[in-house]
């Protein structure tokens, strides 16, 4: 299957998915989205593949979601104002599809996150099981200073990770979070010299080869399936909250004031 942003390299039992938009910091579109969701779910039946490493280029992972490049924009008009809004709501449930699809797959996910993981980024590194953050890295969780809600299914996620208290301070404050901190919250699980973080992620990768796989894959699923029980129920209409919250005045201005940067 050939993308225009996605490369898969499958070197069984390791694989490595890299994204590459070639603009806009790595900033997610629709169709980056759509790519990664078919490229994990490429794996949800594979067999020979046990552990895969997603990184984004070799200087940045992703600046997010890609709000100046058309993500979030109202969709195209339809005569069927039914039909409209079901386009929109698609639309903002695709980011929540895309991490489903990776927090799914039967294999160990390492992502390697070079210079930065904001706001989608961050989402998606979640929703992997390890993280590895290069040195001088950082973290970035913006929604609420432009206005939105954290969604797809990144809160509960986060929440689990961190403690609700340190989940309030990175989403209510909107700080940068350098890779010591990250490390230090539990939030990362490998720090790596700049540049090396996939050689990191793989090296992490080949240490768990060395267990019987099918009990790898037994023990995360497990592990999801306790750790994770209400992340649905919690999260399930947070792409419907991002549509409220986004028509809020406050809200309103704070996108034009990024827009305009």
């Amino acid at each position: 299957m050939a993308w225009e942003y996605v490369t898969i390299e499958r070197t069984p039992p390791l694989a490595l998915v890299r994204f590459d938009r070639k603009a806009n910091l790595n900033a997610f579109n629709q169709q980056l989205i759509d790519e990664l969701i078919e490229a994990a779910l490429s794996f949800h039946n594979d067999i020979d593949v046990h552990y895969v490493v997603l990184s984004g280029t070799d200087t940045v992972f992703s600046a997010g979601a890609d709000m100046k490049g058309g993500l979030f924009r109202e969709p195209e008009a339809d005569s069927d104002p039914d039909r409209k809004d079901i386009k929109a709501r698609r639309s903002f449930q695709s980011g929540g599809r895309l991490c489903k699809a990776w927090e799914e797959m039967p294999q160990i996910t390492i992502a390697a996150m070079e210079r930065m993981s904001v706001g989608g980024g961050a989402a998606l590194a979640l929703a992997c099981d390890w993280r590895v953050l290069g040195r001088t890295a950082f973290l970035y969780v913006p929604e609420v200073k432009i206005g939105l809600n954290l969604q797809w299914g990144t809160l509960p996620r986060l929440i689990t990770l961190v403690g609700p208290a340190r989940a309030k301070r990175i989403t209510l404050m909107c700080e940068k979070m350098d890779a010591a901190t990250a490390l230090d919250w539990g939030l990362i699980d490998e720090i790596a010299d700049d540049g090396k973080t996939v050689e990191v992620a793989q090296a992490m990768a080949r240490k768990v080869a060395e267990m019987p796989p099918a009990t790898v894959r037994l023990m995360k699923e497990a592990i999801n399936a306790t750790a994770n029980a209400l992340h649905r129920a919690t999260s399930f209409a947070d792409a419907d909250q991002s549509q409220l919250t986004g028509t809020f005045a406050a809200a309103k201005a704070a996108r034009e004031a990024f827009m305009k940067k």
